[in-house]
């Protein structure tokens, strides 16, 4: 966990960055960081809760590797190009 906690974080604030400008971006990556902060919150107890249960940590490994997958397919068809913006004019 000490090597890899965290090492998103660049990746991900530069893709939000690129996307959506930097106009709004400590909201976004506020919401971000958020959304990463719950999850790791249920993935950890939700561990907790199947050892438990099961008596085993083997069932967690497994379900860690399948949601692996899954967020590499899910994160498959990110368009990474910045989306269009109307100009605003300043006066």
């Amino acid at each position: 966990m000490g090597i890899l906690w965290l090492s998103t974080v660049p990746l991900t604030t530069g893709i939000v960055a690129q996307v959506f400008g930097v106009r709004y971006m400590a909201t976004l990556f506020g919401i971000v960081f958020f959304s990463h902060q719950i999850g790791s919150f249920i993935g950890i107890w939700l561990g907790g809760y199947l050892y438990d249960t099961m008596g085993s940590y083997d069932p967690v490994w497994w379900a860690g590797v399948a949601l692996g997958l899954l967020a590499a397919v899910v994160h498959l068809p990110i368009n990474e190009r910045p989306l269009a913006r109307l100009a605003v004019q300043t006066s």
